[in-house]
């Protein structure tokens, strides 16, 4: 349920701000961003609880296509797969055997790593600030501009290389750290990772587009 939330649903100042001096990590983000078309990148992910207690390690990879699509894979004991084509959410958990579909929702913000493919909507749906830097990283922080919103803030941590951390923390507390590695941009990447098909005999939950029944 952890890993669902955290790609279904991604210091306060004016973004205005930025729009004439921009901070280091806002430059990193819009040079790595510029001219991007697909990326993929391996990652780590960890869960913690408010008070500091890891309820959740693992570890995979990960796809995106400019402007919308996202193909997110995780590995180990409980492997699942999250494909994301531009219209629809596909997560299939394979020891369930049990496919979820739900439409997807265009707002950057239920699924923040998009922001990476479609820079477009960072200041239209979130309050920017540039921290400064952390772990030889340049840290940019995200608050979305709506009320109700999955997550209180993003964090992306930048280098020359790109994005190397997101941190992810909700209202109740739970902290989603993921760091990324093997980095890999505008390569050669088939275009069906970003279709998928319920694999014969999964339970299906959800409206599957283009039918009349789930």
């Amino acid at each position: 349920m952890v890993r669902k939330l955290l790609l279904l649903t991604l210091l306060l100042t004016s973004a205005a701000t930025f729009a004439d001096t921009p901070g280091p990590a806002r430059s990193e983000l819009e040079g790595f961003t510029r001219g991007l078309e697909n990326l993929q990148m391996d990652f780590t992910q960890v869960v913690k609880s408010q008070d500091g207690r890891i309820q959740d390690k693992t570890h995979g990879t990960a796809w995106l296509q400019s402007p919308d699509k996202l193909r997110w894979v995780y590995a180990g004991e409980f492997p699942e797969v999250i494909v994301a084509d531009g219209n629809t959410v596909w997560i299939y958990d394979e020891t369930l055997a049990q496919v979820t579909v739900k439409p997807q929702s265009n707002r950057i913000a239920d699924a923040p790593l998009l922001i990476l493919t479609d820079i477009s909507q960072l200041d239209q749906q979130f309050f920017v600030t540039d921290l400064g830097s952390f772990e030889n990283l340049q840290l940019l922080e995200l608050r979305s501009r709506e009320s109700e919103s999955e997550f209180d803030r993003i964090l992306m941590g930048m280098n020359s290389d790109g994005i190397r951390l997101m941190v992810l923390e909700d209202a109740f507390g739970q902290r989603t750290e993921i760091r990324f590695a093997n980095i890999a941009r505008n390569t050669d990447i088939n275009p069906e990772l970003f279709s998928f098909t319920p694999p014969q005999g999964a339970d299906v939950v959800g409206q599957v587009p283009g039918t009349d029944q789930p």
